[in-house]
């Protein structure tokens, strides 16, 4: 849930940071009968604060259009200037689960909606909410479709192309691969262990790969026509409020999508000792890679199945 800490802040900063959220600005963001509370602190500028509300209307946009509503009915989004110095526009982020659920972002202190808006940590971070992941617990998974949906919501917002979307996720999918200090250990075991062996790059890409997987199935097995949003979209409707742990929610996947799909390849996953093979999925959707850069097909039926991922 916490962003790699890599890039996390000193204890000192964070407690600062969430002091601020005392003093706040109430922004109210409205879609059909939902809403979203955004809490701006008022460290920020006026200036600034309007820049934030602009990067949270384009993020919460782009998170609603995943299956036309956002999860909750009523969540919170609470942004604090972080102390220190920092080349990264958001240097820290979390999400909360409870009975609202909230995510805290702890940007630059005069950030630019351009700046927050082309940074991956917002994407990322609302992603989470997709699912209702009980917060602990196969943190592959979790760490794994927000990476997914990073890349994903960005090149539907328009954020980024179509070919550097598939470039992020090649180089996602390389990292883990490099990422081999453990291998021969169970996915499931560097992940349970996550900070302290800091397997970082394995865990969140190996994880990204079994959203790819199951995305790239559901869409091949019916022509386009089926897809990961769709499948979250049920599991929303049927299970929002009600906090599940990994297994439950692939046996409720599958349950309520009428497939056998996702508990087998979570199964499958979870026990793998290496980030999985990548190649055949991204070439059975005309994704080519030439010396590093990807290239993408504009014909064939991989490519015409490629293009459904970002509609």
């Amino acid at each position: 849930m916490f962003r790699l800490l890599a890039f996390a802040l000193s204890t000192l900063l964070i407690a600062a940071a969430s002091a601020a959220q005392d003093n706040s600005r109430t922004h109210l963001i409205t879609r059909d009968s939902q809403t979203l509370e955004l809490n701006i602190s008022t460290l920020y500028s006026q200036d600034s604060a309007k820049e934030i509300e602009q990067w949270m209307e384009h993020i919460s946009e782009a998170l609603f259009n995943v299956y036309g509503k956002w999860p909750r009915d009523y969540w919170r989004t609470v942004v604090n200037p972080a102390s220190g110095a920092s080349s990264d526009p958001i240097p820290w982020a979390q999400v909360n689960r409870d009975t609202i659920d909230q995510v805290s972002f702890y940007t630059l202190a005069d950030p630019t909606a351009a700046q927050l808006i082309e940074n991956w940590t917002g994407y990322h971070e609302l992603a989470h909410l997709l699912v209702p992941y009980r917060g602990w617990g196969d943190k592959w998974f979790s760490e794994g479709l927000a990476s997914y949906y990073q890349c994903i919501l960005q090149a539907r917002s328009g954020v980024i192309s179509e070919q550097q979307m598939w470039q992020k996720l090649y180089d996602g999918f390389m990292r883990a691969q490099a990422n081999n200090q453990f291998n021969g250990s169970a996915l499931h075991s560097v992940s349970s262990s996550l900070r302290q062996n800091k397997a970082y790059m394995r865990v969140y890409w190996s994880g990204a790969w079994y959203f790819l997987s199951a995305d790239l199935r559901l869409r091949q097995q019916s022509g386009g026509k089926l897809s990961l949003d769709n499948a979250l979209a049920l599991l929303n409707n049927c299970c929002a409020n009600t906090p599940l742990s990994v297994p439950n929610m692939v046996a409720r996947l599958d349950e309520i999508n009428e497939i056998v799909l996702f508990a087998p390849l979570y199964k499958q996953v979870r026990n793998t000792t290496a980030m999985p093979e990548f190649d055949p999925l991204l070439a059975s959707l005309g994704v080519d890679v030439v010396n590093g850069e990807v290239v993408l097909q504009d014909a064939g039926p991989g490519a015409k199945l490629r293009r459904t991922f970002l509609q």
